[in-house]
């Protein structure tokens, strides 16, 4: 094998791609100190396998890679190839197969290096062999580098036996037997490992052994255990058919005592209806009295009534005398005073009037100010007063509600006394009963108390569905009046917050022309570029600072092309006339050919904002101004006060019809029956007693 060819890229001072041509003969380098001389022989070793970064005379094996200079950056990687010729076939078995073998070895900054030979990446080991069988290498003697005479003289035995064999051609020999013997013990290793496996199984099969026993001897006990069980539940099953046999010998026993028990039970029914027939002629005398107490108890109550309403009024008859004395005393007072007040009134008047007089021409513009407040007042008392109604409807409906638990609760706790007091008549007259009462007359008047209470309960269920039905309905109405009420009130809201925005200088002594004009909808980026900061001018004579009006003259030049006066689409005072005249508007794609025929104070404006003045100023329409915005902001104003109407409108629509529906759940409420009182106090004892009258027979 013979080096042809050596290839430096990016190795020490070689940052360039450099070939180095090895002709056959004697090939030298010259060159002065520092000029890379030993690089060259460094490259050599280091792409043969050289893994001592000293021997290159580096601090660490990334040195090698091109470090940079003041005028080039450092490279991240190196890499150094040659080229051999192995036309003789001498090459390793592996690499013998080509004519030519490329090694290289490239490294990366912080990664480490690899080997490829013919473009296969090999491991360093490959590498080292092929060098050696070729009797050359990274340290082979053959590479005489610096210092390296005075080594070999000054070599021990062991590295001269080293440049003998390198010389004989058997130092791969030797490389091959140091790989040999590292196959060998790593195999001894495996070895030893294999007998440590099967040690292991084996321990591992006496205990599955025992395992195996332990199974077979669990298997016999549990047909065992199997066995036993079935005998067990046999002997369960002929006991429970002995338990099965006695309980129902138990069972005929019991049905005949229940039979007996059952004959004694009629005859106790028998005993009692006999002893309830006497019942009705007791009940009638109790009802009498109980009568004539009521009317006692009433007539008492009012004379109480009459006694206490006296003295009430004797005392705020007295009361009132000691008032009116007080206020004889104290109209004494206020007449004196009042006409001290009037003399000091007529004083002040006098005062007042000149005052009155002096202030009669700056009472001009506060009198719209004013007018203006009482509106926004006028629709803030509205407002209050929705708002007040809606508030008034909760509290009394809350009320209601409240009543009406009050008055459930006061039923519910009467109708417990009441029958609490009747059973206890039940029981006392039961004991006291004689044997004389009329069994037909009690169950006719039983069976008409009951058709009552069934007229009753169907009309109370007729009277809940209409009342449920006015509910139901009132519910559906409120909801789009909540509805109406919150697109009036946001309505109100834009309105006011654009109304306080757009009178900020309501205050000023001489409002802004900008407040007395209206322009179309879509005109008001047009204004406002063709005015700007000129609509805040007044246009009052005493103002400063004014539009004073200007007459048009029939001599003022026309607007160019198919130009519109801006006029046209402004209602503004006559003090802008001749001003708005000479504004035209157009379309912006027209602008490039009507701009140069303006005449002097003449300009040119778009709907989207755009301007063009007749001495070459123009205006883009993204830089919109202050008072386009404020004459939106008006327009929308207007707007927004036509739908506020027609919400306020829709809202008063809907409250009617959740009136209507309030009306008609207060008509069901009133049709809906009252809850039975003491006054109906026949029928009401009569039906729990005839109830009573009637158990015998089902007990």
């Amino acid at each position: 094998m013979k080096l042809t060819r050596l290839r430096l890229l990016g190795f020490k001072s070689f940052v360039e791609p450099t070939d180095f041509l090895i002709e056959p003969g004697l090939t030298g380098v010259v060159g002065p100190n520092g000029c890379g001389k030993s690089n060259l022989v460094e490259a050599l070793r280091w792409v043969m396998g050289e893994t001592s970064h000293k021997s290159l005379r580096a601090a660490d094996m990334d040195d090698v890679i091109f470090a940079g200079t003041n005028n080039r950056p450092a490279r991240n990687n190196a890499e150094v190839a040659m080229h051999i010729d192995n036309t003789a076939r001498k090459a390793p078995a592996q690499f013998n197969e080509h004519e030519a073998l490329d090694v290289s070895r490239r490294i990366e900054r912080d990664d480490g290096s690899t080997y490829r030979i013919n473009g296969r990446e090999v491991r360093a080991r490959d590498v080292h062999i092929l060098f050696a069988d070729a009797s050359t290498g990274s340290r082979s003697p053959a590479l005489v580098h610096q210092g390296r005479i005075g080594e070999i003289i000054q070599a021990k035995p062991e590295q001269r036996r080293r440049v003998l064999e390198e010389a004989a051609g058997i130092s791969g020999l030797h490389a091959r037997r140091h790989e040999a013997e590292l196959r060998l013990r790593a195999a001894e290793q495996n070895l030893l490992r294999l007998e440590d496996v099967i040690n292991q199984l084996a321990t591992q099969m006496a205990a599955l052994k025992t395992q195996a026993r332990q199974a077979v001897r669990y298997r016999n006990i549990a047909d065992q255990i199997r066995k036993a069980e079935a005998t067990l539940f046999h002997l369960r099953w002929v006991a429970a058919n002995a338990e099965h046999r006695e309980a129902e010998q138990v069972k005929d026993r019991a049905i005949r005592l229940v039979a007996e028990r059952t004959g004694a039970q009629a005859e106790a029914s028998t005993r009692q209806a006999n002893v309830a027939a006497g019942l009705p002629a007791l009940r009638e005398a109790e009802a009498r009295a109980a009568a004539a107490l009521q009317r006692l108890v009433i007539a008492r109550e009012t004379l109480e009534q009459e006694e206490t309403r006296a003295k009430n009024r004797m005392a705020e008859l007295d009361q009132r005398l000691i008032q009116l004395t007080g206020d004889i005393e104290r109209e004494q007072r206020l007449a004196a005073d009042a006409e001290a007040a009037l003399e000091r009134f007529t004083t002040e008047e006098t005062s007042l009037r000149a005052d009155l007089q002096a202030g009669v021409e700056k009472r001009t513009g506060a009198n719209e100010r004013v007018t203006s407040a009482d509106t926004m007042l006028a629709l803030a008392e509205q407002s209050f007063g929705t708002l007040t109604g809606t508030l008034a409807e909760l509290t009394a409906r809350r009320s209601q509600l409240e009543a009406a638990v009050r008055t459930h609760g006061e039923r519910l706790a009467k109708l417990d006394s009441e029958i609490a007091s009747v059973s206890a008549e039940l029981h006392q007259l039961a004991d006291n009963d004689n044997g004389t009462i009329d069994l037909a007359a009690l169950s006719s008047i039983v069976d008409q108390a009951q058709s009552a209470v069934a007229d009753a309960e169907a009309a109370a269920l007729r009277a809940e569905v209409t009342h449920s039905s006015a509910r139901q309905a009132l519910d559906m109405a409120r909801k789009p009046l909540a509805e109406a009420e919150r697109r009036a009130q946001r309505l109100d809201t834009e309105a006011k917050t654009l109304a306080k925005l757009l009178h900020v200088e309501t205050k000023n002594l001489w409002p802004a022309v900008i407040d007395r004009l209206t322009v179309e909808k879509g005109y008001e980026a047009a204004l406002g570029a063709a005015l700007g900061d000129d609509l805040e001018a007044p246009v009052e004579p005493s103002a400063p600072m004014r539009w004073a009006g200007a007459a048009i003259d029939p001599g003022d030049p026309a607007l160019p092309g198919n130009a519109l006066p801006l006029s046209q689409f402004v209602n503004a005072p006559h003090e802008l006339a001749r001003r708005l005249a000479q504004i035209g508007v157009i379309e912006r794609e027209n602008a490039p050919s009507l701009t140069p025929l303006l005449k002097p104070g003449q300009r040119l404006v778009s709907r989207e904002g755009d301007l063009w003045r007749w001495d070459g100023f123009a205006v883009a329409a993204n830089a919109p101004t202050g008072a386009a915005r404020r004459l939106a902001g008006k327009n929308r104003l207007t707007d927004i006060e036509a739908e506020l109407q027609a919400a306020r409108g829709d809202v008063e629509h809907q409250r009617q019809a959740v009136e209507s529906a309030e009306a008609d759940v207060a008509t069901a409420s009133e049709e809906r029956p009252r809850p039975a009182r003491a006054g109906a106090s026949c029928s009401g004892r009569l039906m729990p007693r005839a109830t009573a009258t009637q158990r015998p027979s089902a007990s």
